[in-house]
């Protein structure tokens, strides 16, 4: 039998591994990796919350996964957008390495 215990265990670990991703890595779609392994951690989590959150009997509560739904928009729209600046970045520079981006430097 699934407890909420088990959803924010596997919540917690995907967001260590996702931060762990995103910090440790250099290279910038590896970054972004990291940053979604993370939302879809919140997005465990939050779903696991909305299906324990049983106040009256019978009834459903679908607020997180609305939630999870406005996440996976807003995930999908940086991936979108971080990717079209990667690839801008790449043509200037010719490198995808975080460290090496420094377009405020003249």
């Amino acid at each position: 039998m699934l407890t909420l215990n088990h959803f924010l265990i596997l919540g917690a670990i995907l967001f260590c591994i996702g931060l762990f991703g995103a910090i440790s890595k250099r290279n910038a779609i590896a970054v972004l990796m990291g940053i979604e392994i993370m939302l879809n951690a919140v997005n465990i989590t939050m779903v696991g919350f909305s299906f324990f959150n049983k106040v009256k009997p019978y009834s459903t509560y679908l607020t997180g996964q609305i939630f999870a739904i406005f996440i996976i928009t807003v995930a999908a729209a940086e991936a979108a957008v971080a990717l079209a600046m990667i690839i801008a970045i790449y043509r200037k520079r010719n490198t995808v390495d975080v460290g090496e981006i420094n377009l405020m430097k003249w």
